[in-house]
């Protein structure tokens, strides 16, 4: 399926598609989203099939606005209405408590649905096009790197998908933060680009944090130990490990991609041992965040052994990063 410019005709299209029971790939500011219609439990397992996900894992519904919560969650707690007025539209989910007739498709037969407003503007007119809520997850088969550009869901999908809206390259470029509000305290599930300190300077009150196997039920999307992953093996290295690594795999002949962070020391380290690729990432977090995914696309695409990724500051500002690095990296190496 090839992409097509997200114009209002476009859009329109792409809604009817939805009522239709079928499938749209459309942009958000985080990454695009395979979308069907979320009050159509058929429409959804179409979803779990095209990326081949488990279907206990459950989907975020996008909807249009903060007067749609009722549509979906059982009851609305204050907490939720609050970082709805601060942060949406914009990459929060929320976790709350259902209502009884949403799908158990779209929760993964959990007592909880996650919602939330996308910030882009093709995913809020198609939201209003469509009138409904949207059950979209990453565009991409499962557990391998998200698409934030159109033509990266072409290549994932092909013609599983009835049709991709292309709205350009995502702004922010990793998924949404997600907080669970269905219990007595707020749980940060996945971190996004809406950071932890963020969330608790609104709700005046400190998140618990869930490491991804805390839990055997997985609540939210995203809290595999092995996500967001290339084909090709992947490790993790301190910029201190990198000259030994390389030399190493140098030395057996590997074809090696690198994902560089300290210019100087990369420098350094390739002056005798030049891996095949070297894709230098910017140095500030939400630049970094940006192109992450095309980054680790582009060496998954080249038939290497082995990509490094040089291991980025390990601090609040960067946790969403390390977290999907975490996930995509099988190795590490300190």
């Amino acid at each position: 399926m090839k992409p097509i410019f997200a114009d209002d005709a476009a859009i329109e299209h792409a809604a009817d598609l939805l009522r239709q029971g079928r499938l749209v790939a459309f942009p958000t500011e985080t990454v695009y989203g395979l979308g069907a219609d979320a009050s159509n439990p058929d429409a959804v397992r179409r979803i779990f099939l095209a990326k081949g996900r488990p279907a206990d894992h459950p989907l975020i519904v996008h909807i249009a606005g903060v007067d749609s919560l009722n549509d979906w969650a059982l009851t609305v707690p204050d907490t939720a209405r609050q970082l709805a007025a601060r942060f949406w539209p914009g990459p929060l989910a929320l976790i709350l408590n259902k209502r009884p007739e949403v799908p158990d498709v779209v929760t993964g037969g959990q007592d909880t649905v996650g919602l939330r407003m996308p910030d882009h503007p093709v995913a809020l007119r198609l939201l209003q096009a469509f009138g409904g809520g949207i059950a979209a997850p990453s565009a991409n088969r499962f557990c391998r790197i998200s698409p934030t550009q159109a033509a990266h869901v072409e290549e994932e999908l092909g013609d599983a998908v009835d049709c991709i809206l292309d709205g350009g390259a995502c702004r922010v470029g990793v998924e949404s933060t997600i907080v669970d509000l269905s219990g007595n305290r707020p749980r940060l599930l996945r971190p996004g680009h809406i950071s932890r300190v963020e969330i608790e300077a609104v709700l005046q009150t400190e998140l618990i944090v869930m490491a991804p196997q805390a839990e055997q039920t997985v609540r939210a999307p995203g809290m595999m130990t092995v996500h967001y992953a290339p084909a090709t093996l992947a490790m993790r290295c301190s910029t201190n490990a990198l000259p030994a690594i390389i030399q190493e795999l140098t030395a057996q002949h590997k074809k090696i991609g690198l994902l560089a962070f300290n210019k100087g020391m990369i420098n350094c380290v390739v002056a005798d041992n030049e891996p095949d690729k070297i894709i230098r990432m910017p140095k500030r977090a939400d630049d970094y965040a940006k192109v992450l995914y095309a980054a680790l696309r582009e060496l998954d695409s080249l038939q290497l052994d082995i990509i490094l990724v040089e291991q980025p500051p390990e601090t609040e500002q960067w946790r969403a990063i390390n977290d999907r690095l975490c996930k995509a990296t099988s190795l590490q190496c300190r």
